[in-house]
């Protein structure tokens, strides 16, 4: 069926990517930096998503087949390196995807097209709870998850609000330790093109946008201009709050219980609930007190031992 978004992302998939703007530059200096999406804007064009993969296809997973056998059979092969295609959904070789509504507001009807990817939250249980120091938050609020560490075990997904991170089984670190029964992969997801941002980059996705959705800049300026915009469009925020606060904004003309109601959600595809501070809950925070001096030690270990087998 031949619907706008198709044709748009044929025009795109036709030659756009291909023609993507000359790269845009910024200061960002030492600031934690948000990115800020005006969801009145965005067409689903998919602009977005075909940039990142073109940007970051060189990060993503090449996994060594056959699988080796795991232990306990309960523990499941991940695969998706033949369905690398895939952009309706997360996966390890898809870190952003359009997720789309068709909402009724105070007698209107709206298509709203929300790009979904990593919160990249300011305190991230993911990097507060990963037993191996795999994933981390930097300075700049960027989290990541350092694919020569990760083994895979995706304690990071179970523990993220949004269960955003994709296991990739056949590559990383467990092959070379004990590949039937050291995690079984790497765990991927966006990683904000910090490569990007680290040489004053705009992220991929930023500057490939025909229409302007998304902006980056230091939180404190972009929380400022969501609130602006809210007023403006008498809209909704989601992320700056949601789990203690997040540094990816939304600012949408319909309240977002109405989105999460409509959208499509499961494996995948995250939720647009409102999120309590996982962080604050004094189990979890007595967890990551533990994990802290372990998972740094850990990570020295790992890295040691990846370096004397490689």
């Amino acid at each position: 069926m031949i619907t706008r978004r198709n044709f748009l992302k044929g025009l795109i998939l036709g030659g756009t990517v291909g023609l993507l703007p000359k790269p845009s530059y910024a200061s960002y200096g030492d600031n934690e930096l948000a990115t800020l999406l005006d969801l009145s804007k965005c067409i689903g064009c998919g602009a977005c998503v075909e940039a990142c993969k073109e940007v970051n296809g060189h990060k993503f997973p090449k996994p060594a087949k056959p699988f080796p056998k795991m232990y306990p059979s309960r523990v499941k092969v991940a695969d998706w390196s033949d369905k690398q295609d895939v952009d309706d959904r997360l996966t390890p070789y898809n870190w952003l995807y359009i997720q789309s509504a068709y909402v009724t507001w105070k007698g209107e009807e709206y298509e709203i097209n929300i790009p979904r990817r990593c919160m990249h939250c300011q305190n991230p249980p993911c990097a507060n709870l990963c037993p191996w120091g795999a994933c981390s938050k930097q300075k700049n609020g960027i989290v990541r998850i350092n694919p020569k560490v990760c083994l895979g075990g995706s304690k990071c997904k179970k523990v993220c609000p949004w269960h955003i991170p994709e296991r990739q089984t056949g590559v990383g670190l467990y092959l070379k330790l004990m590949p039937s029964f050291a995690g079984n992969g790497v765990m991927y997801k966006c990683d904000r093109c910090y490569d990007r941002v680290a040489r004053g980059l705009v992220p991929a996705c930023i500057e490939a946008c025909p229409e302007k959705v998304q902006s980056i800049g230091p939180r404190k300026e972009i929380i400022k201009k969501a609130h602006e915009l809210a007023k403006k469009m008498n809209g909704f925020i989601y992320g700056e709050k949601e789990n203690g606060g997040t540094n990816t904004i939304y600012v949408s003309p319909v309240p977002f219980d109405l989105l999460n109601k409509d959208i499509e959600k499961g494996p995948g595809r995250p939720h647009l609930a409102q999120v309590p501070d996982s962080m604050a809950d004094e189990e979890i925070l007595g967890m990551a007190v533990l994990a802290a001096p372990i998972a740094g030690v850990s990570a020295g270990v790992i890295k040691t031992i990846g370096r004397l087998k490689s």
